[in-house]
């Protein structure tokens, strides 16, 4: 847990330096994260899977398509 806190703090202090936000960074990150995870969902649904019951591996198919999409669509 120490060499975590470490390296977020080595993170933060790293976004600063190169005058980066790292609050307006990460929240930027979550939001991309949560629209690419609900893209996921949405993709499985349309195939007729629920995500939450496949293996890893196939949920970072759904990923990668989700991820695709994005940036065909210039929104990644």
């Amino acid at each position: 847990e120490d060499e975590i806190g470490d390296l977020l703090f080595v993170a933060a202090n790293l976004a600063r330096h190169a005058k980066v936000d790292p609050g307006a960074a990460l929240r930027r990150a979550n939001a991309k994260f949560e629209r690419r995870f609900r893209r996921m969902e949405q993709l499985a649904a349309s195939d007729g899977i629920d995500l939450s019951q496949l293996p890893l591996q196939a949920q970072d198919a759904y990923w990668d398509r989700a991820k695709a999409e994005e940036r065909q669509e210039g929104t990644a």
